[in-house]
């Protein structure tokens, strides 16, 4: 698996995960270091931010399902605000 897995889910799917009982996390613009202790697994409703990895960017927006791996230390460069619900494996 890389490092970084991002993908469009349909909102059957987003149900099946009970994506409404995860936690809720908003960032304005900024960019900031990040290390990832656990996976992460979570779903972008609003925003737009490109991470970037030692093996190369990810460009995340929103309706992305994304999963972090546990380990992961990466640099987040928010270019518009985010609000995602997260969850940690």
């Amino acid at each position: 698996m890389s490092e970084v897995q991002v993908k469009k889910v349909s909102d059957e799917e987003l149900n099946k995960l009970n994506i409404n009982s995860w936690s809720t996390w908003e960032c304005g613009i900024s960019s900031f270091d990040w290390h990832y202790d656990e996976e992460e697994v979570c779903y972008f409703f609003e925003g737009e931010v490109v991470v970037e990895t030692r093996a190369g960017n990810y460009e995340i927006k929103a309706g992305d399902l994304v999963t972090f791996s546990k380990g992961l230390s990466c640099k987040w460069h928010v270019k518009k605000t985010v609000r995602k619900k997260y969850k940690f494996n």
